[in-house]
């Protein structure tokens, strides 16, 4: 899902637009010419020029502004919603869906020098992310399973990537899909399982108003697909690692 920058897009970083055309239509219109995918899944790091992220949180604050004297909310005179219209803009732009707006955090990989070919697991890792439908939260964890192969990367960074994945507006299924992708391409593993548990404030909060409602999806991939019992083996440590949590 996380585009390339092509040379006719980078060259546009030092080329000046009119500054009266709103930075997120310009944006826009760079990412339709050039071809590129921009849900509310995808990242586009890449194809923002130097100092448009600055110009988006501004754009996005008067946004958000407007929004809350639609809903008749007298900003102006309410010292709690003051400054909201600033806070929620930082928040998306740099927080809670910065998985769209940032570059990948840096991930170095290393050579498998021993050959390590057992299977072994990284988790819980909290994840949030935010349901694309309502963009309210989704919260809970993930495990991953990894078949080393020829490189491998730090435990830590499984956390970082997942963080930078899930950072987005997001449908469960699609997050557990574009999180495998990234990891596959980070270290090229010969099996690959992911699993994530979380709760979904769409239902929590509206709606059908489920509190202890949860979803549980999985990915596998490589020798985890091809072989039961490494899959089983997979499922069985996550057990004993959410065992841990509750002793």
């Amino acid at each position: 899902m996380t585009s390339t920058l092509s040379s006719s897009v980078a060259s546009l970083g030092a080329t000046p637009e009119p500054s009266l055309t709103p930075v997120s239509l310009r944006v826009r219109q760079r990412l339709q010419e050039a071809g590129v995918s921009f849900l509310a899944n995808d990242n586009i790091a890449e194809h923002l020029a130097e100092g448009e992220l600055e110009q988006l949180e501004i754009e996005v604050a008067g946004k958000v502004r407007e929004l809350l004297r639609s809903l008749v909310i007298d900003i102006d005179n309410d010292h709690n919603t003051e400054e909201t219209a600033e806070r929620v803009a930082r928040m998306y732009l740099h927080e809670v869906f910065k998985g769209r707006y940032h570059h990948q955090p840096k991930i170095a990989s290393f050579p498998n020098v021993k050959k390590l070919d057992e299977i072994y697991t990284v988790g819980p890792i909290s994840v949030r992310s935010a349901c694309s439908h309502h963009l309210v939260p989704i919260l809970g964890n993930c495990w991953i399973g990894i078949k080393p192969g020829e490189r491998v990367i730090g435990l830590s960074k499984f956390s970082r990537v997942a963080d930078w994945v899930f950072s987005r507006p997001h449908i469960q299924e699609e997050a557990v899909m574009i999180l495998a992708d990234e990891i596959e391409r980070l270290c090229e593993p010969q099996g690959l399982a992911i699993l994530v548990k979380a709760q979904h404030y769409c239902m929590k909060w509206r709606g059908v108003k489920e509190p202890q409602t949860s979803m549980v999806n999985s990915v596998v991939r490589g020798d985890f697909r091809h072989d039961p019992s490494l899959k089983a083996e997979f499922f069985e440590l996550v057990k004993q690692q959410e065992s841990l949590l509750t002793t």
